[in-house]
């Protein structure tokens, strides 16, 4: 069995004894269990970073290996043609796409610096495994430099279908760079199929049998890997509390109040604004709650630089001061918003002591914070899972309350059916997802991927223009 690398947009720090993120939880068990290589962007801009050779740095048997941007890159590839073409394209939100060419440019440069600075570092046996929507082409770009090696993708967000990606300028060429890989991973098996009806009618592919197309260009693997979280030890976290949420849980607990808590970085793809929507709707519809309940919405911030979430942080600002005005009194405030990162070991115990977990995103490619908080819960007295049908995760946690992120009143009543959902149906729900969360883990999903990837053909030489 040869080396693994890894290659990504950034690089985990497998110094730290536990990871948060899907991509960073997936891949440093792996990469400490095989060794390996992890290329990745190392956080930092360069007027000289074209002309400079990757840092590398160990953490036991792992090698890391980061490269810098130029400033023109960051603001070009990066939050360009990645956060604000790709992102929202492959989010279904064509109305949020701001496409200039300079962006194509730079994400083409930046794709072809990786596999300059990734070609000498390989070995003959290495397997190859390139991740997310910044490195589609990278592949393409190590064909044509002569690397015959066995080289796989997975997309940790959704794949659109065929008519939202025809709207993206250059769509072709950027599809056709999947043919330079052995395998091509998504989170479900919608997205499988999105690429496989794009390849059919604008690639001219074959009907794909047992995910595999074929077409004059070359072959095409599809294949479906849900991404899972290291289930155990998240458990493990949330059943030993931190002490101000010991104390908080107490208060609650004295006042009789429920906690309700959405976990959710500042995007505006993950529907926060239809959540305190449907929150504000429950104390309207169901009175009964009013100061027997909270919710939580912790939504630390993210990609600041670009226009779109400055905006979505101020609706949030300004729905959450409007639904308090309108129903806190002295000694309770409906909804407590934090805009700031928190402590993982923390988390896990505010997921622990939530009767109930929102998690309704407009659109997302698996949603990591549903199995943690499932991962999370007391089976003798769990909370319930609230799940949006775009989720990803929707396709695996089938026992969670499934919701249409855009109905709002539907998401009251789920809240309400949540808060008094009796315990017996709540502990056989409860037992279900988590049995599927333990076996769908971290671990897992790597395998799977990596026995795919190793017992597929092997060999491209295609030069993709």
């Amino acid at each position: 069995m040869g080396r693994l690398v890894v290659v990504s947009n950034r690089v985990a720090d497998l110094t730290k004894s536990t990871q948060s993120g899907g991509l960073a939880v997936g891949l440093a068990d792996a990469l400490k269990r095989r060794g390996g290589l992890w290329v990745g962007w190392s956080g930092e801009t360069s007027t000289d970073a074209d002309d400079a050779t990757p840092e590398l740095t160990t953490a036991g048997n792992v090698a890391m290996a980061t490269i810098p941007l130029t400033p023109d890159d960051y603001a070009n590839y990066y939050l360009g043609f990645a956060n604000s073409v790709l992102w929202p394209l492959f989010h279904y939100r064509l109305d949020l796409v701001d496409f200039h060419s300079e962006f194509l440019d730079s994400y083409r440069k930046v794709n072809r610096r990786f596999a300059d600075s990734l070609l000498p570092l390989l070995k003959p046996n290495d397997t190859i495994w390139i991740h997310d929507y910044h490195l589609i082409p990278l592949a393409s770009e190590l064909r044509k430099r002569g690397c015959t090696q066995r080289i796989g993708f997975f997309l940790h967000i959704p794949f659109p279908p065929p008519e939202v990606l025809a709207a993206a300028p250059g769509h072709k060429w950027l599809a056709d760079s999947f043919l330079a890989y052995d395998l091509v991973g998504f989170q479900t098996q919608t997205d499988v199929a999105n690429l496989a009806h794009y390849a059919e009618d604008h690639m001219q592919l074959s009907a794909p049998v047992d995910g595999r197309m074929s077409g004059p260009a070359g072959d095409l693997h599809l294949a479906c890997f849900p991404i899972g979280i290291d289930t155990q030890a998240f458990a493990e976290l949330a059943a030993s509390p931190a002490d101000d949420v010991q104390v908080d849980t107490m208060r609650r607990m004295v006042l009789d109040r429920k906690q309700i808590i959405g976990v959710d970085r500042l995007d505006y793809s993950k529907g926060l604004p239809d959540r305190m929507k449907a929150f504000g709707r429950l104390l309207d519809l169901y009175p009964e709650h009013m100061k027997k309940v909270t919710f939580l919405q912790i939504a630390p911030p993210t990609r600041e630089d670009v226009d779109a979430y400055a905006d979505i942080r101020h609706e949030l600002e300004s729905l959450s001061g409007s639904i308090n005005g309108r129903f806190a009194d002295f000694n309770w405030t409906p909804i407590r918003y934090i805009h700031r990162s928190v402590a993982r070991e923390k988390l896990a115990a505010l997921y622990r002591v939530s009767r109930a977990g929102l998690v309704t995103p407009l659109r997302d490619g698996m949603n990591l914070v549903a199995k943690e908080y499932v991962a999370a819960q007391n089976p003798d007295d769990p909370g319930v899972l609230i799940l949006s049908k775009f989720a990803g995760a929707a396709e695996e946690l089938a026992e969670a309350l499934i919701v249409n992120p855009y109905d709002i009143d539907a998401m009251a009543a789920a809240i309400d059916r949540a808060l008094t959902m009796p315990i017996e149906e709540r502990k056989e729900r409860h037992s279900a997802l988590y049995k599927r969360v333990a076996e769908g883990d971290a671990l897992a999903w790597q395998k799977a991927f990596l026995d795919a990837l190793e017992a597929a053909p092997n060999g491209i030489t295609l030069d993709v223009a």
